[in-house]
């Protein structure tokens, strides 16, 4: 395979400077919002914001880079991918900017979750792109499994050096560290060569819209309803229409040989087809687990952002251990099989962690839950990416990894939307319901402690709360407090049953997966898929 230079060279088997680079701009996507969900209550306080308002600010980054990140993939096919990639990583240091001089929430929307997202749904495919065009072979999987292993480092390192950043100087100059990085990774890119596109160069204007609005349908319609907004099945039942809009356009496209968004044969390939879902439904898994662990531990626990980063370090630490060591010694291990006992530890740690909730007083109680369920998102770290791309041609490849992507931003966005949906709603739910069968509170007060537990209390701890009611009767201090107590543990165990049936439906996904022959991997245009 020669690389796409001007002089016709051709790429060097392992160009390890250049796999860092990349290693290090995947780092900072995936870190980006590891600090922010590790912060959320130091954020909330310094810019007088809500949990909530926070949290639907977190899932619409991931849902604009899922909404857009098909039509992203187009651009760095018509414009360059190399170009893609550097445009992504300027918006993301734009984003990162930003939260080192926000005051308030609004330019956190603009900057860091709508032209962050602009920035993510052009750098994952344009980033896949290169990584395809400029190894080979044996460093080709060796460069995924590193790009692999610096997102679980980034899941490890986000907590922990976000956390501590946080309790001791600032959030904010977590997020100027970011800007740091993204200057070293730009510093290097002439070692980069442009993958050239040689497709039709007119863009599918309609499956670019049906692509938007059907993504971003459905998980806007989850960010709405958490707001308790209304016509939320009317938005969701918009996304979805698309959605299907969207698949009968390309494949009637496609009929009359004309250029669509992504060429529907790429579905086709049932290794690829069952590739991407593992990759949404890894990303369901992790996106709802990674932000309602830190409420928890920030808002139950009353941990400050160390101690939550240290509590969440044994499944992200775990994860980056596993996916290195599987990206070495995997070899002889098929990566089909290797998925399924991915999804398998995923969700054994996962459901581990369910009744170990209501006991838990300390982070320690999530230790042995934590590390399983890391073990598990290390396998599928290291092996899905590797597995759905390999053996796609060169010339498809952007398409693909555009999908690829799509699906795991999509997933991820689904996964912190509807998980921290479900937790607050269900907060909602048990404290009315509490507060209203309440023996203690008079009906009077009833009524407003649930109007009251039901707006608040998802942003107040107990601390926060006693607060908040001195001057009433100690019995009535006691009872709500008490409700608040109470009700947080279920509304998280509620709320974990997001990630776990995404892990139960990935194990699904993997049987099917292991029955299929393995692929070949892609080179000189021989034995690839849609080559």
């Amino acid at each position: 395979m020669s690389a796409p230079t001007g002089g016709g060279t051709r790429a060097e088997p392992f160009n390890g400077r250049l796999a860092l680079l990349l290693a290090m701009a995947m780092f900072v996507l995936v870190v980006d919002t590891s600090i922010m969900n590790v912060s959320i209550s130091a954020v909330v306080r310094d810019i007088d914001t809500t949990v909530s308002g926070l949290q639907s600010t977190i899932a619409l980054e991931a849902l604009v880079s899922a909404a857009f990140i098909l039509i992203g993939g187009k651009i760095g096919d018509l414009f360059g991918r190399k170009r893609a990639y550097v445009i992504g990583l300027a918006c993301y240091a734009i984003g990162a900017v930003a939260m080192t001089l926000a005051q308030n929430l609004l330019p956190i929307i603009i900057f860091w979750a709508l032209i962050g997202g602009l920035g993510a749904s052009l750098l994952l495919p344009s980033m896949q792109s290169l990584i395809h065009g400029n190894f080979e072979g044996a460093a080709q999987k060796r460069t995924y499994a590193l790009v692999g292993a610096s997102a679980a480092i980034a899941a490890a390192v986000g907590p922990l050096l976000g956390g501590f950043i946080t309790t001791f100087l600032s959030w904010r100059v977590a997020f100027l560290l970011e800007v740091l990085i993204i200057a070293i990774v730009l510093s290097g890119i002439r070692l980069v060569h442009d993958v050239p596109y040689t497709g039709p160069r007119e863009l599918d204007v309609v499956g670019s819209v049906l692509s938007f609005v059907g993504m971003g349908g459905i998980v806007l319609g989850i960010l709405v309803w958490q707001e308790g907004g209304e016509a939320v099945g009317a938005i969701i039942a918009v996304g979805a229409v698309a959605l299907g809009g969207l698949v009968y356009w390309l494949v009637r496209r496609k009929r009359r040989d004309k250029p669509t968004l992504l060429d529907p044969n790429l579905f086709q390939s049932k290794a690829f087809r069952f590739g991407a879902t593992g990759q949404m439904l890894q990303q369901i898994a992790l996106g709802g687990t990674m932000i309602v662990l830190p409420i928890y531990l920030q808002m139950v626990l009353e941990y400050n952002a160390l101690q939550a980063g240290l509590s969440i370090a044994p499944l992200s630490l775990t994860m980056f251990a596993i996916a290195m060591l599987a990206g070495k010694k995997a070899a002889t291990r098929r990566p089909a099989g290797l998925i399924r006992w991915g999804f398998l530890i995923l969700t054994v740690g996962l459901l581990v962690l369910v009744p170990l909730v209501p006991r838990a007083d300390s982070g320690w109680w999530l230790l042995l839950p934590l590390v399983i369920a890391g073990c598990g998102l290390g396998l599928l770290v290291s092996q899905l990416n590797d597995y759905t791309l390999s053996p796609i041609s060169d010339e498809r490849v952007s398409e693909a990894a555009g999908v690829n992507s799509a699906a795991g931003s999509f997933g991820l966005s689904f996964g912190l939307a509807f998980a921290g949906a479900i937790m607050l709603a269900s907060l909602s739910i048990i404290f009315t319901s509490m507060a209203t069968s309440s023996t203690v509170l008079a009906p009077d007060e009833q009524q407003q402690v649930a109007q009251v537990l039901e707006d608040d209390a998802q942003v107040l701890s107990n601390t926060q709360l006693e607060e908040l009611l001195a001057g009433q009767p100690e019995d009535v201090q006691d009872e709500i407090i008490r409700i608040n107590t109470d009700a947080r543990p279920i509304a998280l165990q509620i709320a974990l049953f997001i990630p776990i049936l995404a892990g139960l439906a990935g194990l699904a996904n993997s049987f099917r997966m292991v029955k299929l022959p393995d692929s070949k991997r892609s080179g000189a245009g021989e034995g690839t898929l849609l080559g």
